[in-house]
């Protein structure tokens, strides 16, 4: 019975954990909410027991499931047959999945989870940009959080590649956080994958709900891409979870400079795999996709000064001084043709006076 999940749900101050056990113990959700004794269960809290028979008693279950469906949510259950098995396989699986999109166009055999830090640098946003934009063609679908910075890369490249995408929320669908993606969550939404959260509709984005939500994005996956982590940061978290949950866990290289890659460095000297290619992914996941060759990018015909301005931009992004000393042009003659460049759509201006290649 659909709605008594959705009722468990309702209750804010229970979680998966304590649903879980309820059903395990009953077989069945009906009479695993409706019961009345809670003694019996073993290892059962009875200040949790006792608080739950208390707030069970003010919950209304068709009323429950009636705002979930006025509200265009829809959801699959933990005793559905369509629930994902790579999450129904991990501790403490989530009892319900609400999601709006089409979560089972999604190729769910062939799921990618991809995390990092929130302020992540230019570095880690383009190098995982490049990663995924050679999984065009393929059909592996790209898992992550909605947050700001490398789960927003990795859901725009998917979507801007024509991969399907998952979006893992921290709260109920009643909420948009950040605001800045709600663009972004319409877009998934309206045909290119999913978005999905544990969480009853009014639930909002609490701070301890994104640690938890965090076994979600690696649970749906086979693997884990780490793009930029600190020591302490929510990345290191999913990224132990993944080895906990048993997947596989590849990091992208940084700048040893930044501390967003210590992180990153201590999951490889512990034998997460080193990714720098679309390839690498494949060959950890032991994944065989044939990954179409195409030519992205046509450069467009070049004077000599302004090849001689591309070749200095090669292995790393340059200030207007640098680019003067390697090209020797006049300060007048370099700034025409980094404007020129620019309009052209070959490179870009970054952190001030500082170019970059496109």
């Amino acid at each position: 019975m659909d709605k008594y999940w959705v009722a468990f749900s309702s209750i804010e101050e229970i979680d998966s954990s304590f649903i879980q056990r309820l059903y395990n113990y009953y077989g069945d959700i009906e009479t695993a909410f409706n019961a009345d004794d809670l003694s019996c269960i073993d290892g059962l809290s009875v200040k949790k027991a006792e608080k739950f028979l208390r707030l069970r008693d003010k919950v209304n279950p068709d009323k429950a499931l009636q705002t979930v469906i006025d509200k265009g949510i829809k959801f699959v259950t933990f005793q559905d047959e369509k629930y994902p098995i790579m999450l129904r396989n991990i501790d403490n699986p989530p009892s319900i999945l609400y999601y709006k999109g089409d979560l089972f166009d999604c190729n769910l055999e062939k799921t990618l989870a991809v995390v990092g830090s929130r302020k992540a640098t230019s570095y880690a946003k383009d190098a995982l940009a490049k990663i995924i934009s050679e999984l065009n063609g393929t059909d592996i679908c790209i898992v992550s959080g909605l947050a700001s910075g490398i789960d927003t890369t990795a859901h725009v490249t998917a979507l801007e590649n024509s991969l399907k995408t998952i979006g893992v929320i921290a709260s109920g669908f009643d909420f948009t956080y950040p605001a800045a993606n709600k663009d972004l969550y319409k877009r998934i939404e309206e045909g290119c994958g999913a978005v999905v959260s544990e969480y009853y509709p009014t639930f909002e984005p609490l701070k301890f709900r994104f640690p938890q939500r965090n076994r979600i994005v690696s649970g749906l996956s086979y693997g884990t891409l780490v793009a930029e982590a600190s020591l302490k940061s929510g990345a290191l978290i999913t990224s132990n979870l993944t080895l906990e949950q048993g997947r596989e866990l590849m990091c992208i290289p940084g700048l040893i400079t930044n501390p967003n890659t210590q992180g990153i460095y201590k999951l490889l000297k512990n034998g997460a795999a080193l990714v720098t290619c679309a390839d690498d992914v494949l060959e950890a996941l032991n994944w065989e996709v044939k990954i179409e060759q195409q030519n992205l990018f046509n450069l467009p015909e070049l004077s000599e000064d302004e090849q001689r301005i591309y070749e200095a931009l090669e292995i790393e992004d340059k200030c207007v001084d640098e680019l003067q000393a390697f090209t020797k042009l006049s300060i007048d003659n370099l700034l025409m043709y980094l404007t020129t460049m620019e309009l052209k759509g070959i490179i870009k201006q970054v952190d001030g006076d500082r170019y970059r290649k496109i």
